[in-house]
């Protein structure tokens, strides 16, 4: 039998069923939420959130001939169980049919717009797609809110941006830094800001434009610079693994903990009024300086692993990008709670984790499945 990283049967026979028939009854003063991009590392964090807030959580699910909900295992209930708070449903960004259906189906108080294809440097590559997903998407969400609150129903609505968007500009970066983005994801992002904020004054939509730069925790995806890095150091340290490529370790980036940046969004829509706010720690740290406190932990000297490979540098790439958050803080309060040294260091921890549970797999005799982060 094939064995998960996790330690978890590989067979399906532990993971979350779909509820597509699941409808907007509710507990009376209980608010409801809806979630695009639910299953990604935002969506699970925020859904945690919500639900520890007493929320009724919806999210949408894309469908796919594997599982792809492992994030959110630790907060899934059987649909069948009496005061369940989280319903998941079939649809896509790219259907906007679907998302007006779901739109009615579970009448939601307040809408999350995390739904993207969001690697970067992916997106060179399937720039057609990311466009379609990232910035016609939204405005298919948008035409379906538009329709839904004809008839006098009332909803706000958190539309998710990134530094990204802010590209060649030089830092610190804030609400008023001109857009200068680099990459076709950060294009079809500064397009659906620009939907948001039309659709906010041509509607009277209480809908806020959250600015987050990186955020990061043992949920990210392996394919995304930090993880790929606690990923491979961990590995390398237990003798699973000889080398990590990486593409530019000049890169500076202002890294922050998700599980901090999900309150952001969420606060942001308890304003009385929607506005467009910068999330970010303020602190901006290099590639190369996230090896350095990655590898100590570690114990590894990162130099005799690291290897570039071409094919991870960018067409057009993105120098530097520190964030001011100061709106933020001085609206409704927000700081950051995990630090970055912190911050890496739970990623680290997470990873040898699973590294220890790889090699001990390994050595019985199983064939190891690597799957996504549990904690």
């Amino acid at each position: 039998m094939a064995v998960a990283a996790d330690g978890r049967a590989s067979d399906g026979s532990d993971k979350i069923r779909m509820n597509p028939s699941a409808t907007h009854t509710q507990e009376a003063g209980q608010r409801r939420a809806l979630i695009t991009g639910i299953t990604g590392q935002d969506g699970s964090f925020l859904a945690e959130f919500l639900i520890h807030r007493g929320y009724q959580v919806h999210g949408i699910v894309r469908r796919a001939s594997t599982f792809n909900t492992e994030r959110l295992d630790g907060i899934y209930a059987d649909p069948h169980n009496q005061g369940v708070k989280l319903s998941l449903h079939y649809g896509d960004i790219t259907d906007g049919a679907g998302l007006r259906r779901i739109l009615e189906q579970t009448a939601p108080d307040e809408i999350y717009n995390l739904a993207a294809q969001s690697h970067v440097r992916v997106s060179f590559d399937q720039a057609e797609y990311t466009a379609d997903a990232v910035a016609t998407g939204t405005l298919r969400l948008l035409e379906a809110v538009r329709d839904y609150i004809s008839s006098g129903r009332k909803l706000r609505m958190y539309q998710a941006g990134s530094s990204e968007m802010f590209g060649a500009a030089p830092p610190p970066q804030n609400e008023n830094t001109p857009f200068y983005p680099r990459s076709p994801y950060a294009v079809s992002k500064v397009a659906a800001h620009w939907y948001a904020v039309n659709y906010r004054e041509a509607y009277g939509l209480h809908l806020s434009n959250g600015l987050l730069f990186n955020h990061e925790s043992p949920r990210r995806g392996e394919t995304f610079v930090t993880r790929k890095i606690t990923r491979a150091l961990t590995r390398i340290k237990l003798g699973l693994q000889e080398n990590l490529y990486l593409g530019n370790l000049e890169a500076r980036r202002d890294w922050g903990f998700a599980g901090d940046y999900v309150e952001a969004m969420w606060l942001m829509l308890q304003q009385p009024e929607p506005d467009d706010y910068v999330i970010a720690t303020g602190e901006s740290h290099s590639v190369r300086e996230f090896l350095d406190v990655a590898a100590s932990h570690c114990g590894l000297d990162w130099r005799k692993h690291v290897k570039t490979d071409p094919r991870y540098f960018r067409p057009t790439e993105v120098d530097v990008l520190c964030g001011d958050a100061s709106k933020a803080r001085k609206r409704f309060g927000w700081t950051p709670k995990v630090s970055f040294s912190d911050l890496v260091k739970m990623m680290v921890e997470n990873d040898l984790e699973l590294a220890e549970q790889e090699r001990t797999l390994t050595r019985a005799g199983h064939v190891v499945q690597r799957g996504a982060s549990q904690r």
